[in-house]
Order: structure tokens, then C-alpha cells, then sequence
């Protein structure tokens, strides 16, 4: 299965393709950027180190890749200026966005190919290339709160000295600032977190506010994510080549979970080869579905905005 990374010769994009290297599942990976020597560097590196890893190849280029693509996964994107609103940076990443969205249909993309929208703000891009993209609204996700999910879940383990792997719990809702933690259905080792050595609910809200701004907090220390966002982007997209159906906290338009409609936003999302095979309304406290909808709500009134200045 082919994957192209749109934005590939960046921090994310390159990240995702080493990622994807690691896991050996896609037997093609092209990186796609305006910096086309820097993709085609970033490649040719990869496939220097294809021996010790699997039989994939490396290609760096433009759009010449997309009618061949399984998986065309946007990463690029513009960083905030200093002073800049976040409406600002949102517009401007908009109109970044349908660019690329243009470039991408005029290529003429596979009819069953599934696009990954990791470009921010996530949610609402991935709700804009739904409609825009000649696709079938469920070939269209957005990395949604994966991230934040796997974010919160090393944050609590390496706070209760638990192993990573076996800590479960999810972010839901938009990825940002009114994203939501599941609590109710968090656990370590199959165990309830509240039955965990060392948990007190006085941990629940400084846990969660790390998680919230651990996007800036890499930011300040490095200057950009790369390493995790790069293994949640694989998450996703070895969900699609494995077709395992997995659940994954990922961002699609609603049509009804929780109350939620006409706004792209992360539900448990089962994720296979031909995207979105159903999403999972499990039961929540009343306060979580609460904040999902709140969520959605949000969204809804910067998405009226960016559809209004795109038309």
C-alpha cells in the first residue's frame, strides 16, 4: 500500500515517514513538499535504512504521486506568528489548506483512497476537505485527538510509575482547547485507575491540564512536535492497511454520536481500509457527553467563520 505525505519534507511530515518506516507496513512512501529537494532528501535517507528495517520503498516529489496513493496524509501547515490571533492563523492555514485540497483534486486521486487530514486546526480542515474532496465522507479523518490520547495516557503511567502500554484512557471532542478526558472509562492493566496504587483524584485535573498544553509545552522545550505526532499519524494509518477495525479517538464529520451533527470532531471511531466503518457511542458520564457537545458547539461557530471566508 502506497502512503503519500503531503508536507512531508517538515518536522510532522518526516517524523510520520520514519514512523511509518519503523512500522513496516507500507511497502511505498512518497514525501510530498514545495521544498522538493528537501523531501527528496528526506527519502533518500529513509532508504538508506530500508536493509535493517523491511522491504519499502522511498520516493520524494509533487503531486505526481496522488493518483497512485492508498493514503494521502496532509501534514502541512503555517505557525503562529508572534501577536497573531488564533482566528488569523486559522484563515491563513485555511487558505493554505484549499490549495493543497486543489492540487490534490486536479491530480485525481484514487476513488478509494483515504485522506488523513493532520494540518491544524485539525477538526476544522478535515470537516472542509469532507466537502470538498470528490470522496466519500468516511475516506475523509482527520488525527483528531489520537494524539492527545496517547499524550494522556504517558502522562498518567510516568505519574503512577505504570508501564505505558497498559494504560487506556481517552481525549474526545475537538482537538484543542475544549477537548474532553474520559475518566470514567480510564484503566491500567485491565484495573478501574481509581483501584491503581498511588491514584487520588486530586491528580485528575493537573493530569489533564498537562495534557491540554502539551502541544505548547514541546513547542517552548523544542520548538515543534514530531516524535509522537509522527507515531499517532502511524496509528491511524496502520488501522487502514491492517483493516482491523480498530477504535481510534479520531476526528470525522458527525452524523449523531452524542448529539453532534454537521461538525468533524473525535468519537471512538472504528478504522479500517475503507475509513470510517462506524463510530461508537459507549457510555459516558453524563458530564463527558456533556462536554462533547460543547465541543461540537465550539467548532460549529469558528467553522461558520472559515466557510464564510472560503464561500
Amino acid at each position: 500500500m502506497k502512503v503519500s505525505i503531503i508536507g512531508g519534507g517538515g518536522l510532522v511530515g518526516s517524523c510520520a515517514a520514519y514512523a511509518l518506516q519503523c512500522g513496516g507496513l507500507a511497502n511505498e512512501i512518497a514525501l510530498l513538499d514545495v521544498n522538493e529537494e528537501l523531501a527528496v532528501g528526506h527519502a533518500l535517507d529513509l532508504q538508506h535504512g530500508s536493509p535493517s528495517v523491511a522491504n519499502q520503498t522511498f520516493a520524494g516529489g509533487g503531486y505526481e504521486h496522488i493518483p497512485t496513493s492508498d493514503v494521502i496524509c496532509i501534514t502541512a501547515g503555517l505557525r503562529r506568528k508572534p501577536d497573531e490571533s488564533r482566528l488569523d492563523l486559522i484563515n491563513r492555514n485555511t487558505d493554505l489548506f484549499m490549495q493543497i485540497l486543489r492540487d490534490v483534486k486536479a491530480a485525481g486521486p484514487k476513488p478509494s483512497a483515504i485522506v488523513l487530514v493532520v494540518s491544524n486546526p485539525v477538526d476544522i480542515l478535515t470537516y472542509v476537505a469532507a466537502q470538498t474532496l470528490d470522496l466519500p465522507v468516511g475516506q475523509v479523518i482527520g488525527l483528531g485527538t489520537q494524539l492527545d490520547t496517547i499524550r494522556f495516557c504517558s502522562l498518567i503511567a510516568a505519574q503512577l510509575n505504570a508501564p505505558p502500554a497498559q494504560t487506556k484512557a481517552l481525549i474526545l471532542g475537538e482537538h484543542g482547547e475544549s477537548m474532553v478526558p474520559i475518566w470514567s472509562s480510564a484503566t491500567i492493566a485491565g484495573l478501574p485507575l481509581e483501584k491503581y496504587p498511588g491514584w487520588t483524584p486530586s491528580l485528575s485535573g493537573e493530569l489533564f491540564k498537562r495534557t491540554r498544553g502539551s502541544g505548547a509545552e514541546v513547542i517552548s522545550r523544542k520548538g515543534g512536535a514530531g516524535f509522537a505526532v509522527g507515531i499517532a499519524i502511524r496509528d491511524c494509518i496502520d488501522a487502514i492497511i491492517l483493516d482491523n477495525d480498530v477504535v481510534l479517538p479520531i476526528s470525522s464529520v458527525q452524523n449523531g454520536c452524542y448529539g453532534v451533527r454537521d461538525v468533524a470532531l473525535s468519537v471512538p471511531t472504528v478504522l479500517g481500509r475503507t475509513g470510517v466503518q462506524a463510530t461508537m457511542e459507549i457510555d459516558l458520564w453524563p458530564k463527558e457527553v456533556q462536554g462533547i457537545r460543547a465541543s461540537g458547539t465550539a467548532l460549529r461557530k469558528t467553522l461558520d467563520t472559515v466557510l464564510q471566508r472560503i464561500g
